[in-house]
């Protein structure tokens, strides 16, 4: 019988891998993908959507933790 719990993973904004604020780092390391394609989505997804992606990044930026 286990009795540990299973490990979490938190959402947080990386320190050691970020570009502006390590949403998309800390993003890509939650799912278990290259930051470079969480980038990649986060612009094309600014760029589609007029702007609207832009205000859930700085939504992210000021509601996720810091590492």
């Amino acid at each position: 019988m286990n009795t540990t719990a299973p490990q979490t993973r938190r959402l947080v904004r990386r320190r050691d891998d970020r570009m502006i604020a390590g949403v998309c780092s800390g993003l890509a390391d939650h799912l278990g993908v290259d930051p470079t394609v969480v980038r990649l989505l986060a612009v094309l997804a600014v760029v589609f959507s007029g702007g609207t992606a832009l205000v859930a990044y700085l939504a992210a930026w000021i509601l996720m933790p810091e590492a």
